[in-house]
């Protein structure tokens, strides 16, 4: 596999600006490659391992807050006093960092077990509804509607619940989703390591995704890029989706005639 300088691999992935605050955060002992703390700025790292910092540079528990804060500033998103539902909640970094912009409660739902950060756990914004697929979760099971649902999940398409997830939105509620494209593609579409580079595909996703969306009545707000990379590297995209209030037209007298003119034709059936 293909190996990279730890500082310079700190970049590749956007988790920082610069090579001088790559070797500071080294040297301090805040870089963790997988489960160690690597602190050599030139010690060789796999390019799909797992990078992250602890410390003050992680305001999250896990570097998926700070994809979310980048979306959320983006578009402009203001959570405060919100139910919000984190699909694929996992360690819990988009439920942190939705509670740090005011959000009122957070539905933390994940198929796993006891990954939920333990500041979480005790947080009683929190609901902790593990070992729940959300294709499964029943509508009983949540007690109220959400303003917001972030989705954040992995080895499944969108589109493989996304209908399922209005039964939880109210109207007018907005769903902010990460779109992977490395599960969103074909197979045999997906490169060495796992990783999808071809920019026509990430564009092909975005497009499908969004007519998947609009075919529920789903309106398309937008579609930015996560400001840092997944683990393997690969490309992440937000999608921005709002379910619609119903427009209800007012009858015009053409429409009364045709109604009260079926009436007629029934009545004089029944006769």
């Amino acid at each position: 596999m293909t190996k990279e300088r730890l500082d310079k691999l700190l970049i590749e992935k956007r988790i920082v600006q610069s090579r001088e605050r790559a070797r500071a955060l080294i040297l301090e002992g805040k870089v963790v490659v997988g489960d160690r703390t690597v602190d050599k700025p030139g010690t060789r790292i796999e390019m799909e391992a797992e990078v992250r910092l602890r410390g003050e540079d992680q305001p999250y528990v896990s570097r998926g807050g700070i994809k979310l804060e980048g979306a959320l500033d983006r578009f402009g998103i203001d959570p405060k006093g919100w139910v919000v539902m984190d699909v694929g909640a996992s360690t819990g970094g988009f439920t942190d960092c939705i509670l740090q912009r005011g959000a009122k409660r957070v539905y933390a739902v994940d198929v796993g077990y006891g990954q939920l950060a333990w500041k979480l756990r005790r947080d009683p914004r929190v609901v902790n509804l593990e070992r729940r697929n959300i294709r499964y979760l029943k509508r009983e099971e949540v007690e109220e509607e959400m303003d917001l649902i972030l989705v954040d999940t992995s080895f499944i398409s969108i589109e493989k619940f996304l209908p399922h997830l209005l039964h939880f939105l109210k109207k007018g509620g907005s769903i902010v989703g990460l779109l992977k494209p490395q599960f969103e593609v074909g197979k045999g579409e997906v490169g060495k390591g796992g990783v999808v580079r071809d920019r026509a595909l990430h564009q092909r996703v975005i497009e499908r995704i969004s007519q998947f969306s609009r075919g529920l009545g789903l309106k398309v707000l937008g579609v930015t890029e996560s400001p840092i990379l997944g683990p393997k590297g690969n490309r992440e995209f937000f999608i921005y989706l709002r379910k619609e209030e119903p427009v209800i037209l007012p009858l015009t007298g053409e429409d009364r005639g045709r109604i009260e003119g079926d009436g007629q034709d029934k009545r004089a059936q029944a006769g």
